[in-house]
C-alpha cells in the first residue's frame, strides 16, 4: 500500500499491482513534488504518467491541483489496479487510463502535456528510456517539464535537444532527474 501525500486526496490509500511494478516510495514522491513545487504551480497542468504502475505520481499531481492526468500502463493487471485507485480518489472525471505500451502511445500523440513523469521499471534499458525521451517533444508543451526516475545503478539519461536538466537527486536506490524546455 502507498498513499496520496497532499492535496484533495490526501491520505487515500492506493493499491499496488503485485509483482508487476515497483511503486515510487512515499518518501521519493514527496521529494519529487517538493522539487516541482519550488519551480512551478501545478494548478491546471495537464499531466502524463508513463509506466504508471499504481498511478501514484499522476494521482498525486491531480490531488495537488493538476487539471488532468493520462496514465499509460501496458500491463492489464496493473491497469485494473489503476481503475480501482482512480475510484478510491473519486478522480474519474480528471484521470484517464491508456492500457497500451508507452512506445505505441507516444507514436500517436494525443494532446500536449505540461508535466510528464517517466518512471520505467528498472529493467528498461537506458537506451530505451533515451528513445522515449527523444519522442516526447511532440507531447510536451512549450513550457513543459519532464521528471525521470531511475535506479541509481542505471546509466544517466541523455536529454534530447530542447530539454535541459534542472536538478538531479538520489533517494536510496532511486535517482530523480528534472528537466525543462
Amino acid at each position: 500500500m502507498t498513499r496520496i501525500i497532499a492535496g484533495e486526496f490526501r491520505g487515500r490509500r492506493l493499491s499496488v499491482p503485485a509483482e508487476t511494478t515497483r511503486p515510487t516510495s512515499d518518501r521519493v514522491r514527496e521529494a519529487v513534488f517538493s522539487m516541482l513545487g519550488s519551480r512551478m504551480d501545478l494548478s491546471d497542468m495537464r499531466v502524463l504518467d508513463l509506466y504508471a504502475g499504481s498511478g501514484a505520481l499522476g494521482l498525486e499531481a491531480v490531488s495537488r491541483g493538476a487539471a488532468s492526468a493520462v496514465l499509460v500502463e501496458s500491463d492489464r493487471r496493473a491497469a485494473g489496479v489503476l481503475r480501482g485507485n482512480i475510484g478510491v480518489c473519486g478522480a474519474a472525471a480528471r484521470v484517464r487510463i491508456v492500457n497500451r505500451s508507452v512506445e505505441s502511445f507516444i507514436a500517436a500523440p494525443s494532446g500536449e502535456f505540461d508535466l510528464i513523469f517517466l518512471d520505467p521499471p528498472y529493467e528498461v534499458s537506458t537506451e530505451d528510456v533515451n528513445q522515449v525521451l527523444a519522442a516526447l517533444s511532440s507531447l510536451l508543451s512549450p513550457e513543459g517539464w519532464v521528471v525521470v526516475e531511475r535506479g541509481r545503478r542505471s546509466d544517466d539519461v541523455t536529454w534530447p535537444a530542447g530539454l535541459e536538466e534542472v536538478a538531479a537527486k538520489q533517494y536510496g536506490d532511486s535517482v530523480v532527474v528534472l528537466a525543462s524546455r
